[in-house]
């Protein structure tokens, strides 16, 4: 049974699971689904052609699914999709695609977004991120699984964060990170693997050992990069671990890509 309170605006059209929890002057308009044990706390506004789903919280004054902060979109029809078990803080506003990109904005699962966090129009973001406050990626962002982004942290438009990167505080990201790194500065730039969150994510030893030559030999000052990462591909071709940074940089390497300062790696 869902517990509705009176003040807050709820559109027949809208579709609501069941043991939703709509607190005071909440707003959810037409072509809303909600799914199950939903709380929205209070003055939340929900737009758009959004769908979120199970288990998720909404903490007052987020704005979901709104049009996109973008003077080419036209009005042209988009969607935001949320998975389960995602907590909003206060503030955090969510924009959906537009025709100029994959028209959707995709939201995994277990995600914690917290005071005023922005994501973008056209943005790919994974399971288990966190966001701290005020941090915020523009549009066409890919945001991989277990990625954190340290408050006042900024990732500019078309950039990729990889799996189990870190972001540091009040740094500026205008390439893309490869996985497991951790980036510092504000203009952002490779500081080392992301020691701490990969012991609490119960890496081996000999995992995170293999991942810090893998980090040396392509940052090393020898060569080419494209040399470099061919060796490391010759070297470690059979290494699961690796071939996700593999992956990640052969998707394309025309892109511009975060390093490490000059003399530091």
């Amino acid at each position: 049974m869902n517990n509705i309170h009176h003040t807050s605006i709820i559109s027949e059209k809208a579709i609501l699971g069941s043991n939703v929890i709509i607190g005071p002057y909440c707003i959810i308009n037409e072509n809303v689904k909600i799914g199950n044990n939903v709380n929205l706390k209070a003055h939340v506004y929900i737009d758009g052609n959004t769908t979120i789903g199970d288990n998720c919280t909404f903490f007052p004054y987020c704005s979901i699914g709104s049009s996109p902060q973008d003077l080419k979109y036209k009005g042209e029809k988009s969607s935001l999709k949320i998975g389960n078990n995602n907590i909003f803080r206060e503030h955090v506003t969510i924009h959906p695609g537009t025709k100029v990109g994959i028209k959707k904005t995709i939201i995994g699962d277990n995600g914690f977004f917290m005071v005023g966090s922005h994501v973008a129009h056209d943005c790919l973001v994974g399971n288990n991120v966190v966001f701290v406050n005020n941090a915020v990626i523009g549009g066409h962002v890919e945001i991989s699984d277990f990625v954190y982004l340290g408050g006042q942290s900024a990732v500019h438009q078309y950039c990729r964060i990889g799996k189990h990167a870190i972001i540091g505080a009040g740094t500026t990201i205008d390439g893309d990170v490869i996985p497991f790194t951790s980036v510092i500065g504000s203009r952002g730039y490779l500081s080392g693997l992301n020691l701490v969150g990969l012991k609490r994510r119960c890496f081996k030893k000999d995992e995170i050992k293999t991942l810090r030559n893998v980090y040396r030999l392509l940052f090393a000052p020898e060569g080419t990069f494209n040399e470099r990462l061919l060796e490391v591909s010759e070297t470690y071709s059979k290494n699961e671990i690796v071939k996700e940074i593999l992956s990640f940089l052969k998707e394309n390497l025309n892109r511009p890509l975060v390093h490490p300062k000059m003399g530091k790696h």
